[in-house]
């Protein structure tokens, strides 16, 4: 499974041009997981490596930034629930929506008794990651990971190691080159 999805992200989602990231780095290259993550068999692909990375974590809830975790939460979620396992999923919005009930976090409520892992498609300095955990910080949580697809390796593992919350992949930027 892993070998056909990196093939699927080389091949879909790798692009080697110059482009200016979220975090406003330049790079000489461009990891585009949705263009994987939003299709049948990618996102299948993902959901089942995620599953076999968490499966043992004693997680109640899975969530992230939107829009990087939205397809990666609702296809762990359902891998789960073919395991027996209810793991409820949440997204973290950038700014209150202005409508409704005007809420940063979408989907289940969270508690001091939730086990989190947090997901995002890539992660360069780790700054999505780093605004939801402090987004959650009034919540209680406990963070017990965050988990990425592609870790581009700049800083993203240090900058949330120093939040106490250890960064996991499926892949690093040296799978691509």
């Amino acid at each position: 499974m892993k070998k056909e999805l990196l093939s699927l992200l080389k091949k879909e989602a790798f692009f080697k041009k110059k482009v200016t990231l979220s975090s406003g780095k330049k790079s000489n290259y461009y990891i585009d997981v949705r263009r994987v993550s939003l299709t049948s068999r990618g996102i299948y692909l993902i959901s089942c490596l995620l599953w076999d990375l968490l499966k043992d974590s004693r997680v109640t809830a899975v969530g992230g930034p939107t829009l990087g975790a939205d397809p990666l939460v609702g296809g762990l979620c359902t891998i789960a629930s073919q395991h027996k396992k209810n793991w409820r999923g949440f997204l973290v919005r950038k700014a209150p929506k202005k409508h409704g009930r005007q809420k940063l976090i979408e989907g289940q409520e969270l508690s001091s008794s939730d086990r989190v892992v947090l997901l995002d498609d890539v992660a360069t300095s780790g700054s999505s990651l780093i605004k939801s955990i402090e987004i959650l910080r009034p919540y209680k949580v406990k963070i017990l990971k965050a988990v990425v697809v592609v870790d581009r390796e700049e800083e993203a593992r240090e900058n949330l190691s120093a939040l106490g919350c250890p960064l996991f992949s499926l892949f690093r930027k040296n799978d691509f080159f």
